[in-house]
């Protein structure tokens, strides 16, 4: 039963950082343009968000590929908390922003369950091992 929690809860993560990656980089890439770099740039989120989506899905790529460490949790529920939390202090309103705006409705709807799977896979993957305490399908089989 823990395995498939743990699996689910995984999965979860996966969807929630690609999500968010997507949506960062629908949104940063049109504003991206190779004179911001040298003139004064009012407006700095394009240049965070592309590295927060690739860190995003590196991170979900090394859920895919079965890394179970606590280490990538918190980098991935880091990551996303600090997606919220900087939209948050940037946005002056930002209940009213979020109802004019459904994309960032999405993102920000995707970041809080990605903050909360990712806090479950910490619980999941226990510190004193290199991978999850739970055994994977091939080492249930061979045993």
């Amino acid at each position: 039963m823990t395995a498939t929690v743990e699996r689910a809860t995984r999965m979860l993560a996966i969807q929630a950082a690609l999500v968010v990656a997507a949506i960062h980089l629908i949104w940063a890439l049109p504003q991206l343009s190779v004179s911001l770099l040298f003139n004064p740039v009012e407006d700095s989120r394009p240049f965070l968000f592309v590295p927060a989506a690739f860190v995003l899905v590196a991170i979900a790529a090394a859920l895919f590929r079965g890394y179970r460490y606590r280490r990538l949790s918190a980098l991935g529920g880091g990551t996303l908390a600090a997606l919220l939390v900087g939209y948050l202090l940037v946005t002056p309103d930002p209940i009213g922003s979020l109802a004019g705006d459904p994309l960032a409705a999405v993102s920000k709807l995707a970041e809080v369950v990605g903050i909360v799977v990712f806090a479950g896979l910490y619980y999941f993957h226990h510190p004193d091992r290199y991978g999850s305490p739970i055994p994977d399908d091939a080492a249930a089989r061979d045993q």
